[in-house]
């Protein structure tokens, strides 16, 4: 771990994963001084943090999508007193030319973070926004699924004997919802 003798500025970055955050420092200068993974748990956001501030004094730190990977990164540095940054997404020539490797993403973002590039301000997680996000991702998701399970029952009563399929399909989709849910099998006989 390379410390100085003297404090100077330093920004960090994540390049966010399911399981594991690659970490990048960079100095005033946007020379990067190290690039390191941590564990994506509390432990390892508190390891992170200890990390990139001994090489100096965390002016910011940018993370990449903060609104997956990163939201449990984001709470845990906002609750740090630590400024942050979303960093969008590389530039995908550069990510051509380079191939992918996750340390050079993670300093390619410490970069931008430095230069205020490809950096905006993270959504806040939390709160009245937050919470009609989820209810309206789980409304949206259960009206897909009913439409998916209602097409899947019309062909599969196209496939139906003919006398069964000349009852049901006269049916209106409601009618049809309650007959079927009465034909389940009893299954606590078994």
């Amino acid at each position: 771990m390379a410390k100085s003798t003297q404090t100077c500025h330093v920004i960090g970055d994540v390049d966010t994963h399911k399981d594991l955050h690659v970490a990048s420092i960079v100095n005033h200068e946007n020379r990067v001084l190290g690039t390191q993974s941590f564990a994506t748990t509390r432990q390892g956001y508190r390891l992170m943090l200890v990390w990139m501030r001994s090489f100096g004094e965390l002016q910011r730190i940018g993370i990449e999508c903060t609104g997956s990977y990163g939201a449990g990164l984001l709470r845990y540095m906002q609750n740090a007193g630590v400024d942050v940054l979303e960093v969008t997404t590389p530039d995908k020539q550069d990510r051509r030319r380079r191939g992918k490797n996750d340390d050079f993403d993670a300093q390619s973002a410490a970069h931008a973070a430095f230069a205020n590039r490809r950096t905006v301000t993270p959504r806040s997680r939390n709160g009245m926004v937050e919470s009609l996000r989820v209810l309206k991702t789980c409304r949206k998701t259960a009206v897909q699924a009913r439409r998916i399970a209602l097409q899947i029952i019309q062909h599969t009563i196209v496939c139906a004997p003919d006398v069964l399929r000349e009852t049901l399909r006269k049916m209106t989709r409601m009618q049809l919802i309650r007959v079927l849910a009465t034909w389940r099998p009893d299954l606590t006989a078994y």
